[in-house]
């Protein structure tokens, strides 16, 4: 399973269009060329890092990759500055993909809750 963290009206907007679209926070899937995921293990730290400050509500969306490849769009596991490796989808995301969409949130502890 991978995960990627999304506004919550990003994600309206991509079920009503067929399509979601947008990388990150700040890049479209045209701009950076791949939308950002995350295994289970870090969300939370991709959470604090990119998003401790967005005031739009979240969720997170719970993916199988094995699907998402099946359907014929590459998922890759590629390096990042910090060491790890983060998966990364080649195209657009299918709705009918998302298992999931978890509304998410900071909690009082700072814990990202999902």
């Amino acid at each position: 399973m991978i995960f990627h963290i999304a506004r919550a009206g990003d994600w309206e907007a991509a079920r009503a269009a067929g399509a979601y679209e947008v990388s990150t926070r700040t890049a479209t899937l045209a701009e950076e060329g791949f939308i950002h995921a995350s295994t289970k293990e870090q969300v939370g730290g991709v959470a604090a890092r990119f998003y401790r400050d967005e005031t739009a509500p979240l969720v997170v969306l719970v993916m199988d990759d094995r699907q998402i490849e099946a359907a014929g769009t590459a998922v890759r596991h590629e390096p990042a500055d910090d060491g790890q490796s983060y998966p990364h989808i080649f195209g657009s995301i299918d709705p009918a993909w998302v298992q999931d969409a978890r509304p998410a949130h900071f909690d009082a502890t700072g814990a990202f809750v999902y």
